[in-house]
């Protein structure tokens, strides 16, 4: 039976091959995420529609 020394008396470059080894091993992502709230007020969506309104009206003065 093979022995495995703790991950704590690993080298870096050792614990790093395990910690790779593990993250494919798991079924989903470990991040922690949620979707963003609709209610909220989001500046950069505002900000996109500015812009698009913008590029609309210099690209009909173009033509």
């Amino acid at each position: 039976m093979k022995k495995y020394p703790d991950r704590e008396k690993l080298s870096k470059k050792a614990a790093k091959v395990l910690n790779v080894r593990a993250r494919n091993t798991w079924a989903i992502n470990p991040v922690t995420r949620c979707p963003p709230n609709p209610k909220a007020y989001n500046r950069n969506k505002t900000r996109r529609e500015m812009r698009r309104q913008i590029s609309g009206l210099c690209s009909s003065d173009r033509l």
